[in-house]
């Protein structure tokens, strides 16, 4: 029989070749393409490889894809802020899929399947320090100054009797006076002129009369002096009286030298506890204008409820003296009593 040759394969064409490669090639797009993991035998068939899974592919979510279902975080207000505090943070508004933004997604732990992005609205929080502002008390208000007095404590059918300058030479006579007719009156003394005379000034104090501050040196016009001044001719010679009355002294108004009451030496003497004393009948006793003339106007100005304004010290008090003996009887004889000055 006949020997016959095996008929080997003749080798392939060039032109066999390039489309062979031409055909594995377009073999990787398409199974890249269609998720296929490799491409068929060397005949060029694409054939899906085994073992491979059919699911769809996984893909990655772009910039506009929705939140997890997860709660998203938010930002409490500071205590102490202005912020009104919120339940949760707004969602994400979506936004149109464009080619210059890609999406940002966080690698998941151990190389597992990435989550989905998730697009947080920031919150800004304003900065408050943990440890709470220390709070400082306000101010205490300013004392109000009272009202200058010109009347009785009591009102109606009253005087109050006042004497100032003292205590001087005159002031024995007048204490004498005022015990014959149970009168009671307010002394208005000089502090250096209670420093000098202590003894007068208990006298007055025990026969049941009440102190007031008419300064230390008497300076006029009061109202033109500067703050500091007024403020120690106030305090200084109130001093000067308790000290010269006596533990328990109490000194109750300030009577400005001269009437010269302005709102700062009013505001000095509120804040000593105080009241400031004017007064609504002046005789002008100090000029010396005559016992009559000094009678005559007290009798023409006083009203009920009235502060007769007089002298025991600053210089001679005769005419005081006389006048006042005149008046006190008068003052019985026309049913008034005796009374403190209001404040």
């Amino acid at each position: 029989m006949p020997h016959s040759a095996t008929r080997r394969p003749s080798p392939p064409t060039r032109t066999a070749l390039t489309a062979r490669r031409r055909l594995v090639a377009g073999c990787v797009v398409a199974a890249a393409t269609l998720g296929l993991a490799a491409c068929g035998t060397a005949s060029g068939a694409l054939q899906p490889t085994a073992g491979v899974s059919t699911q769809p592919p996984i893909t990655i979510a772009p910039t506009d894809s929705r939140p997890t279902d997860g709660p998203v975080a938010t930002v409490a207000p500071a205590p102490g802020s202005d912020s009104a505090p919120s339940s949760a943070a707004p969602p994400a508004v979506p936004k149109p899929r464009t080619p210059k933004a890609p999406a940002e997604t966080t690698a998941a732990p151990h190389g597992g399947r990435p989550s989905t992005p998730v697009t947080t609205t920031p919150v800004t929080t304003t900065s408050v320090a943990t440890t709470p502002a220390a709070t400082t008390a306000p101010p205490p208000a300013p004392v109000k100054p009272g009202t200058v007095i010109g009347s009785t404590a009591s009102g109606g059918h009253t005087v109050a009797l006042t004497f100032d300058d003292g205590p001087g030479p005159a002031t024995g006579q007048i204490l004498d006076l005022l015990a014959q007719y149970h009168a009671k009156a307010t002394f208005c003394e000089i502090g250096q002129n209670a420093a000098a005379n202590p003894a007068l000034v208990k006298r007055v104090l025990a026969a049941g009369h009440r102190l007031c501050d008419h300064s230390v040196h008497h300076p006029q016009p009061f109202a033109k002096l500067p703050h500091d001044k007024a403020a120690y001719e106030i305090t200084a010679a109130r001093d000067m009286i308790v000290k010269a009355g006596g533990p328990g002294t109490q000194v109750s108004w300030f009577r400005a030298p001269g009437g010269g009451f302005n709102a700062d030496n009013e505001q000095i003497t509120a804040s000593l506890g105080m009241s400031s004393l004017g007064w609504s009948v002046d005789p002008r006793d100090w000029s010396r204008p005559g016992v009559p003339a000094i009678v005559s106007t007290v009798q023409k100005q006083l009203k009920p409820g009235g502060v007769i304004l007089m002298h025991d010290g600053g210089g001679d008090r005769t005419q005081t003296v006389a006048a006042l003996k005149q008046l006190l009887p008068w003052l019985v004889a026309q049913g008034y009593t005796f009374d403190w000055p209001a404040g």
